[in-house]
């Protein structure tokens, strides 16, 4: 029922915590982040280059939901929680982690079908954390062959980092050019090619020409690099 309702352009959320029902949501105007328009500041590819937070994809997607949440007025509730970690089990729900001296110190989820990603919720206890989170994001989705980052709604923190928005009817048109460019879930992160090419888990075998020996994957320096920061 998730999946048919993303499909037709609406989401679920609910009044609280402890809410015992969803209800559905199509706003009139949605917010999403063009993957060619990511905002790369000095600061934030300073920040990727660093390498100060590991990132990871799909370890500790649990652990995301709990932190995203964790704060005083929520609308994941535990019937979108046991759905959302269904979904992931399934291969359709993902999580990007940023940590810090082994702790989990920000990240985001969301949902994938096709060739859109549904960005559900983001959290950060250190500065900078989920903003790295979501360039790491936006770079996988990039590489990856997703053509839609679906936002939901504006915020200040989201249309600093470039997020737009589109009327309805102007979502549901990239919406369903986004559904025909793959045939649903392309699995975890180390997962094959799903349909059309989109495939959440390529930029994991992107290693950088400068990589140390043995590095097995990208480095900060790289999402930089492909978000339009090449110096």
């Amino acid at each position: 029922m998730l999946l048919r309702g993303y499909a037709a352009g609406i989401f679920p959320m609910a009044d609280s915590a402890d809410a015992p029902d969803i209800f559905w949501v199509e706003p009139r105007q949605r917010a999403i982040l063009p993957l060619d328009g990511f905002h790369l500041s000095k600061s934030l590819a300073r920040r990727l280059r660093s390498d100060r937070f590991a990132v990871t994809a799909d370890t500790a997607f649990e652990a995301v939901l709990a932190g995203c949440a964790n704060r005083d007025e929520t609308w994941i509730n535990p019937m979108i929680a046991r759905a959302v970690i269904g979904l992931h089990a399934a291969g359709h729900a993902h999580s990007i982690e940023t940590w810090h001296e082994g702790r989990l110190v920000g990240g985001l989820y969301g949902i994938e079908l096709g060739g859109a990603f549904f960005g559900e919720s983001m959290f950060s206890t250190a500065t900078d954390a989920s903003k790295v989170a979501l360039a790491w994001l936006v770079a996988r989705l990039k590489v990856g062959g997703y053509s839609l980052l679906d936002c939901q709604f504006m915020t200040d923190h989201l249309k600093s980092l470039g997020a737009v928005t589109v009327p309805r009817a102007r979502y549901l048109q990239l919406l369903s050019d986004a559904l025909s460019a793959g045939s649903g879930a392309s699995g975890s992160a180390s997962s094959d090619e799903g349909g059309d090419g989109v495939r959440f888990g390529a930029l994991d075998a992107m290693v950088p020409d400068d990589a140390p020996e043995g590095a097995s994957g990208p480095s900060g320096k790289l999402i930089a690099q492909l978000l339009g920061q090449t110096s």
